[in-house]
């Protein structure tokens, strides 16, 4: 139905459309998740916090599952350098997670406050470790991952973890941990009364401010402080071939040739700022679904910012510059790409109807009432 450059195309705005939802559904989750030990002054509060979140944050990781999936099936050389590059980071991300569902299911069981408060600790550290390495990941592409392929197209790769944390690298996990805790206090403004609610409302400014300081902070650095990648030649993008026959070089500013060629563009940054400002305006007049809304485009106009910035680029290389995997050269074959261009048109949309009824069935505020009247919650 496709050719093969168009089915390459495709499959990038797909995995774009599954790290959105990703962070617009679970993104929430992690942001209440960080915010537990500060907005919640005793055990009441956190469990009406937790029990926002408790029946649907299992569910809204669907969306994680499948990006990674997705990576693994459309872009296995991405998914291999990926694995091979920031291997320690991603083992630190899954011991971070382990903390959520066991935090979740043990917290309760005992209900002694040292108990609970560690466990709280451990809920904190589920919600804002992810965050940071996304956001360190993200802005080490913008600077080149260590990694090149020889001549038999064996991976080599020459960092380590602590190469990661960078200034620029640090400063993008900066953006990303400050949007999703903008995002989870606009998400309990919604689903939360009282107290818990109230400092929702004062805390979300602080972060959207937060987020929006360091936003522009990195597309300053982006545009003037960072060198970008630019392909130079490569063959027919209609075929199939190795990463290095293409030739790509660096340069200053390479990473807005983007915006020179679709001005357009221009509105997607924008737009970040302008959801971030936005939920500051509606959480100071007490507009709470409004103010999540804001969060949300904030939230996914960032991510589009920084995917279509590195466009076509998906894991360049700091050491051989010719290694940098795009959407060009590191997918599947033809045939692969077409076959899961089905599954995905038709298991997206059950995804997204199954997410949406959900939270059609969960929908309501808890607050102390709710709590004091189910005991028997589990969280």
């Amino acid at each position: 139905m496709f050719d093969y450059a168009t089915l390459k195309v495709i499959w990038w705005l797909f995995v774009g459309v599954l790290l959105i939802g990703f962070a617009l559904m679970d993104g929430f989750d992690f942001g209440v998740g960080m915010l537990l030990p500060f907005i919640g002054t005793n055990d009441t509060e956190r469990r009406i916090m937790l029990n926002s979140i408790g029946p649907t944050w299992e569910g809204n990781q669907v969306w994680f599952i499948t990006a990674g999936g997705a990576l693994f099936a459309a872009w296995p050389l991405v998914y291999a350098a990926a694995f091979s590059g920031f291997y320690i980071a991603l083992m630190v991300l899954l011991f971070a997670l382990f903390f959520r569902p066991v935090g979740f299911d043990y917290r309760s069981k005992v209900a002694d406050p040292r108990w609970r408060s560690a466990w709280d600790w451990g809920l904190f550290i589920g919600g804002f470790v992810p965050p940071l390495i996304f956001g360190v990941a993200f802005g080490n592409l913008f600077l080149g991952v260590p990694f090149f392929y020889d001549d038999s197209m064996r991976l080599s790769y020459d960092g380590n973890f602590f190469g990661l944390l960078n200034p620029f690298g640090l400063l993008c996990g900066v953006v990303s941990v400050a949007m999703l805790a903008m995002h989870g206090a606009a998400f309990m403004q919604v689903k939360t009364g009282g107290a818990v609610s109230e400092r929702a409302r004062q805390i979300a400014p602080i972060a959207a401010a937060v987020t929006i300081v360091s936003f522009i902070a990195g597309g300053f650095a982006v545009a003037f402080g960072i060198e970008g990648y630019r392909i130079v030649s490569m063959p027919d993008p209609n075929v199939s071939f190795m990463p290095i026959v293409k030739e790509v070089i660096r340069a200053r500013g390479a990473w807005l040739d983007n915006y020179a060629r679709w001005p357009l563009m221009w509105l997607l940054p924008v737009l970040a700022v302008l959801g971030a400002g936005l939920c500051v305006m509606f959480s100071m007049r007490r507009q709470g679904m409004q103010a999540f809304l804001a969060s949300g485009l904030s939230v996914a106009m960032i991510i589009l910012t920084a995917g279509l910035s590195l466009f076509p680029f998906v894991m360049p290389s700091s050491l051989a510059e010719n290694s940098s995997l795009t959407l060009w050269d590191a997918v599947a074959s033809h045939k692969s790409l077409g076959i899961m261009f089905w599954v995905v048109v038709i298991m997206l949309p059950i995804v997204i109807f199954y997410t949406g009824w959900v939270y059609r069935v969960m929908r309501g505020r808890i607050d102390e009432a709710h709590i004091e009247n189910n005991e028997h919650t589990a969280y």
